[in-house]
């Protein structure tokens, strides 16, 4: 069954690195459309707005496609846009493809967990759901440190032409793998939205969103709050986030979600505020990127598996909205971090960055109750 979900890593990987790998290309982009950083990296925040928009829209008008069609459609989509940012001349242009591109990945990136959710037995549902979820993560060792060094020599646009490419490999093997899966859900918007009702669901959408906000504030502008070689460290903390990605869906099988959301709050915020010091020299910055991703990616498992817990009889549903809060959260790291970075300079999107992350982890500690039966014996109602 291992086998059927690589694929859908693959698709993930493919999402990740056209997302992530515009914080690595400011610069050039900057340079190549007569914009600032600030604008550039708005490109991000774009992708973050419309994927968190789309998604639960999507999926209702999608409802009634068997799950495999629905992620080649959304690789499908994904290229398209990929294809059309290369392509675009102007920075609105840019602007507008990107929608495409986000349109695709809020379709391809729930459906995924959804259906690793499906394939897999309880008791192996933490692991499946790091392995879908590690494509994120590989992009971030190996799809965007190869994506900025590519664009860095041979422009930002053939980065994207590689994006395009890293999808059409996908849908291949989505095609050629994923058996056809139906899961019911409900086609009608209303009903979709309706799990925001329930207090345990909002919790953990807010969690998402705000640990994401924390995060990608930093992320996003990683190229003018760090001095030192951008590759080499974007490497760094994607390596970390593929160790702490696989550690966490372990450990979420064996402890259960709430000490990894609490552990994995607590340790990233502590490393946001320590971004002055990795500045100090490249190996600080190397150990300091390593052990930031690979702690604070302990969460992206157990944050699903506790989505899964609040929400059993919708789980397409649930992740959906789980993947939306966290775009929503980087719709306002893009936001916040851009006017900071303006207005207060580098050392104002680190104290953004650092109390995002408080904030997430005290909101987490009040609202997050120990769950009543442990995650082995299939049940968690936290």
């Amino acid at each position: 069954m291992t086998s059927r979900l690589y694929p859908l890593a693959v698709g993930n990987f493919a999402i990740g690195t056209g997302m992530f790998v515009t914080a690595g290309l400011l610069p050039p982009i900057s340079k190549d459309l007569g914009i600032s950083s600030s604008a550039a990296g708005q490109l991000m925040t774009v992708f973050a707005l419309a994927y968190a928009v789309l998604s639960p829209i999507l999926a209702a008008l999608t409802a009634r496609l068997s799950r495999r069609t629905l992620l080649l459609v959304a690789l499908a989509v994904f290229v398209l846009g990929n294809v059309l940012t290369a392509l675009a001349p102007t920075y609105p242009l840019v602007m507008a493809t990107r929608v495409v591109a986000a349109a695709g990945a809020a379709m391809f990136t729930p459906t995924a967990s959804g259906v690793a959710n499906t394939l897999t037995e309880p008791e192996r549902r933490g692991r499946a759901l790091a392995l879908v979820m590690g494509g994120m993560t590989v992009a971030n060792a190996i799809g965007v440190p190869l994506g900025t060094w590519l664009g860095s020599v041979s422009g930002w646009r053939s980065t994207l032409w590689l994006v395009a490419g890293l999808g059409v490999v996908g849908f291949a093997w989505v095609a050629a793998v994923v058996p056809v899966v139906r899961i019911p859900t409900s086609g009608r918007l209303r009903e979709r939205l309706a799990p925001l009702g329930d207090r345990q669901v909002l919790a953990v959408l807010v969690t998402q969103l705000l640990l994401f906000a924390a995060g990608f504030t930093a992320y996003t502008y990683i190229g003018s709050l760090i001095d030192l070689p951008l590759p080499a460290v974007l490497w760094a903390w994607g390596i970390g986030g593929i160790v702490g990605n696989q550690l966490g869906g372990r450990f979420t099988d064996l402890y259960g979600p709430r000490r990894m959301v609490l552990l994995a709050l607590g340790a990233s915020t502590l490393f946001l505020a320590l971004i002055p010091v990795a500045n100090l020299a490249l190996p600080v910055a190397l150990v300091w990127a390593f052990l930031w991703g690979a702690l604070g990616w302990l969460v992206a498992p157990a944050q699903q598996f506790r989505t899964v817990s609040v929400v059993p009889g919708n789980v397409p549903i649930g992740l959906g909205l789980l993947s939306s809060a966290q775009y929503v959260g980087l719709f306002l790291a893009g936001l916040a971090g851009g006017a900071t970075l303006d207005w207060y300079g580098r050392t104002g999107v680190t104290v953004l960055a650092t109390a995002f992350g408080l904030v997430a982890l005290l909101f987490t500690l009040v609202t997050y109750r120990p769950a009543a039966v442990s995650p082995k014996e299939g049940v968690s109602v936290g």
